[in-house]
């Protein structure tokens, strides 16, 4: 894609009045081609309730390679907010291997694994998986240690932990 290409892109996102999907697909081409100005809507879209926008945004966010977007991930993992719309943002610190991945994900666990009942398990067992594909460090077997301990989460943790 040349960059008269890549500037009307960029311009949809920015213009006025332009629809979500037409934002959306003009950030997800600008990812392709590796341009970084997809990077604040691709974000915003990560965190969008719509997990099929979100999950299209973690992937042209992975592509787009920017070192932006491990932060961008773990604030939403982490924001208490936001929990129920999650999923994307784990799977994507997971893939992504960031630095802040393991602190983003084990916090967050350790504070689903306190909750009674378990409100929100989908997300609970997504910190689990992707902790479990991730160097142990002392914080993510913690968090797994606590999630073991949680009837709902005891399976997946203990298997993660290496004890199943």
């Amino acid at each position: 894609m040349d960059s008269a290409a890549r500037d009307r892109l960029a311009f949809v996102l920015i213009a006025p009045g332009e629809p979500l999907e037409v934002r959306e697909a003009a950030a997800v081409e600008l990812a392709a081609a590796g341009d970084r100005r997809a990077f604040e809507t691709l974000a915003l879209l990560l965190n969008y309730r719509d997990e099929s926008r979100a999950v299209s945004a973690a992937d042209a966010l992975l592509r787009l390679a920017d070192p932006r977007t491990g932060r961008a991930a773990a604030a939403l993992v982490t924001n208490d907010l936001r929990t129920a719309y999650a999923l994307p943002a784990i799977r994507l610190l997971a893939e992504l291997r960031a630095p802040e991945a393991v602190p983003a994900l084990a916090g967050t666990l350790e504070r689903l694994a306190g909750e009674a009942p378990l409100v929100h398990e989908r997300i609970a067992l997504a910190c689990v998986e992707a902790l479990a594909g991730l160097e142990p460090t002392p914080a993510s077997r913690r968090a797994l240690r606590a999630a073991a301990g949680h009837p709902r989460l005891a399976e997946a943790a203990t298997a993660a932990l290496g004890e199943g």
